[in-house]
């Protein structure tokens, strides 16, 4: 199986899949709609679209691969550099790639790439087995000439000549009419009796269990210590990530490691992206935090300062 198809599988359960070194497929969902000139209803979907911009390694897609074919983590690595790699010659000698069931990507004129969805697969899983179709113009004048055929069989009128000719139907209807009325008013008036007796039980029945608390006398002979916790709270807007992941048992265990080397690290949930942060710690100042980051930058040269309230 070839990369692309790992990508198409991802794309059915995530909103963003990165091609680390490339770039990243992103999914976004569109309501159902109807084609006012050819008449055409479509069920809702995923629109796939593609950003040049994210090409950092998140590793959703290496684990997805490793898995998939039972392989280790740096040979599915190697395996997506090869396939970047193919892409970028392609694009180079051919000006296009056709990624299957995914979309084209194409170079234009001014070297940059371009991305064309495919239209034949709609991601939305919530959409599976639905498909376009086609309305078809009703005949009313067939459909007319087919009730006026029943009309002769039943004594109930459905055209508006036929019933127009027999005037006293709307007579008879406006008498239902009036009853139904009369009935919905009764029933009105019971009900908001219903109601006014409801709350004032209720009202009685909270007086009574006031009165009862405030008789009441509480006695508590051997009286707990009181214990004090000492909570450290973490706060300030100024914090040093130490990484974004895809995969939230990713972040969390990232933050083990880094309590275990003796930082104040915690998940601060998810980007706008979707990626969840990791912070070595949050800090009131920017000075601090400035201070932090040129510590943290000897073992992690991708760290950075998110100036952030939470």
């Amino acid at each position: 199986m070839n990369i692309a198809n790992h990508i198409q599988d991802l794309l059915y359960r995530y909103e963003c899949v990165i091609l680390p070194g490339f770039g990243a497929f992103l999914s976004q969902k569109e309501s159902a709609y109807i084609d006012q000139e050819s008449q055409n209803f479509y069920p809702p979907k995923k629109v796939v679209s593609f950003n040049r911009q994210l090409r950092k390694n998140d590793g959703l897609l290496a684990n997805y691969i490793a898995q998939a074919e039972k392989i280790s983590y740096k040979e599915a690595t190697q395996k997506i550099s090869a396939f970047v790699e193919q892409i970028e010659n392609s694009l180079e000698t051919e000006k296009q790639v056709e990624l299957a069931n995914i979309g084209t990507l194409y170079s234009n004129s001014e070297n940059s790439i371009q991305f064309d969805p495919a239209e034949n697969v709609n991601y939305l899983t919530d959409s599976f087995g639905l498909s376009g179709f086609q309305a078809e113009m009703v005949q009313r004048e067939v459909y007319k000439k087919q009730v006026e055929e029943l009309e002769e069989k039943t004594p109930i009128l459905f055209t508006p000549e036929r019933r127009r000719s027999r005037s006293y139907l709307k007579y008879a209807a406006i008498g239902l009419i009036a009853l139904g009325v009369s009935g919905f008013a009764g029933l009105n008036i019971y009900s908001s009796q219903v109601t006014k007796h409801n709350i004032a039980e209720q009202q009685e029945a909270e007086s009574q269990l006031q009165e009862q608390i405030q008789q009441a006398t509480f006695v508590i002979d051997n009286p707990l210590p009181a214990v004090t916790f000492k909570v450290e709270k973490q706060s300030g807007n100024y914090h040093i990530v130490a990484g974004a992941f895809r995969v939230e048992e990713n972040a969390l265990k990232k933050v083990d490691e880094l309590k275990e080397e003796g930082y104040k690290a915690r998940h601060i949930g998810a980007n706008k992206y979707g990626l969840h942060q990791v912070v070595y710690a949050s800090l009131q100042t920017r000075s601090e935090a400035l201070q932090m980051l040129r510590e943290v930058k000897s073992s992690n040269s991708g760290a950075w300062l998110l100036v952030q309230e939470l």
